[in-house]
C-alpha cells in the first residue's frame, strides 16, 4: 500500500493584527493552502476574539513572542518598533524561523533582504528575515525599473495616496472630515519613501506625496528624461517586455490606470505611457495600487511563499495573465 506523502502546513504569527496591514493579513493568511494563523498580537484587542476563528487576541511583549513557536513571524508594527521583537527572536530557539517586517525598520540594512519580488526573486528565496517594501515604494520602482538605465536626471514622482496610508493612530492625514475637498501635500522633502526609492533603484529621485480623501490606494505620475528618443509605442513595448511574465503586474497601455479600479485588487497597473512631442526624451508613466495589498499585505504573502519554497501565488486571488495585451 503506497504511502501518501502529507504536505506540510506552515504556523504563522502575527503581531500588530489591529493596523490595517494586519486586518489584510489575516484573511490572506487563513485562505492560503499552506498557512495557519499561529497567535494573534494586538495591545488594543486583546482579550476579544478573531470573528470565524479559533484565536484570541492577544497583548504579547517581545520575550511573549519569542515564546510562541511559529515559521513565520510578521511584524505589521509601527515604524521604530519592529529592534525588540527581532532581537528577542534572534535569542531564542526559533531563531531559524522567517520574520517579515511590515515597517521600514531593515529596508535599507544589508543583512536583510528586500522582499520586492519582481526584481529580487532569488534572493527571496528562502531568505529568513525579509524586509517588505513601502507602498509608495513598490509602485514608483516598478513603474521606474524598465528604463532606470536610460534615466538622465532624477525623475520627479507625484504621488497621492487614501488616508489609510497614514495609520490607525489620529492625525490629520487620516482625518475623514480635515481631509473633505482636500489634498494635502506632506514630507516635502526627504521622505522615508524617496530615500527608499532612490536606494534600491540606485538612482536618485524626486518624491512628493499628497495624501486623499480616499480610504485606500495609490497613484504614482513619474516624469522622467531618458537617454534617447522614444514614442508611446515603443515605451509601452519596453514595459511589456519587462512584465510580460509578471502575474501581479498589469501593463494597460495609454490607458490611465484608476485608483477606483485597483482597490480590493493585489496587483500594480501601469499605463499612461505618454512622450512629449516637443522633447521625446520626456516621458511619463503613472502606476496605481492598493496600497494595504499589493503594497503591503499581497507582498508579505509573496515574501513568504518564496521563503517557504512555496508557490509564489498560493493564497494570492491573480488575474490572469500578467500584462494585459493589447
Amino acid at each position: 500500500m503506497n504511502s501518501v506523502e502529507v504536505e506540510q502546513n506552515y504556523r504563522v504569527g502575527l503581531i500588530g493584527a489591529r493596523g490595517h496591514v494586519g486586518s489584510e493579513l489575516i484573511p490572506l493568511v487563513a485562505g492560503h493552502p499552506r498557512l495557519e494563523l499561529a497567535f494573534i498580537s494586538s495591545r488594543t484587542l486583546a482579550g476579544t476574539r478573531l470573528a470565524g476563528h479559533d484565536l484570541e487576541f492577544q497583548d504579547l511583549s517581545p520575550g511573549q513572542v519569542a515564546e510562541r513557536e511559529a515559521d513565520v513571524y510578521v511584524l505589521a508594527l509601527p515604524n521604530g518598533l519592529a529592534a525588540e521583537y527581532v532581537a528577542a527572536l534572534d535569542a531564542s530557539p526559533h531563531r531559524q524561523a522567517v520574520i517579515v517586517d511590515v515597517s521600514a525598520d531593515y529596508r535599507f540594512d544589508d543583512s536583510w533582504v528586500y522582499g520586492q519580488p519582481e526584481r529580487f526573486r532569488d534572493r527571496i528565496h528562502r531568505a529568513r528575515r525579509i524586509a517588505n517594501p513601502g507602498c509608495y515604494a513598490t509602485a514608483a520602482q516598478l513603474a521606474i525599473w524598465p528604463i532606470a538605465e536610460q534615466l538622465v536626471h532624477s525623475p520627479q514622482i507625484f504621488g497621492v495616496s487614501g488616508y489609510s496610508g497614514a495609520g490607525t493612530k489620529p492625525s490629520p492625514r487620516n482625518d475623514a472630515e480635515n481631509l473633505r475637498d482636500n489634498l494635502i501635500p506632506y514630507s516635502l522633502t526627504g521622505h522615508l519613501h524617496q530615500r527608499e526609492i532612490s536606494h534600491h533603484l540606485d538612482r536618485a529621485v524626486f518624491f512628493t506625496p499628497h495624501v486623499a480623501p480616499f480610504f485606500r490606494g495609490i497613484t504614482l505620475t513619474v516624469s522622467a528624461l531618458i537617454a534617447e528618443p522614444t514614442d508611446s509605442a515603443a515605451l509601452e513595448a519596453e514595459y511589456r517586455r519587462c512584465y510580460d511574465s509578471e502575474s501581479l503586474v498589469r501593463v494597460v497601455g495609454s490607458e490611465i490606470p484608476l485608483v477606483r479600479s485597483i482597490q480590493g485588487a493585489h496587483h500594480v497597473e501601469l499605463g499612461g505611457f505618454s512622450v512629449d512631442p516637443t522633447d521625446p526624451r520626456h516621458v511619463v508613466i503613472v502606476a496605481t495600487m492598493d496600497n494595504l495589498l499589493k503594497g503591503a499585505a499581497t507582498q508579505a504573502v509573496q515574501n513568504i511563499n518564496l521563503a517557504l519554497e512555496l508557490d509564489e501565488f498560493a493564497g494570492i486571488p491573480v488575474a490572469e495573465g500578467g500584462s494585459e495585451k493589447s
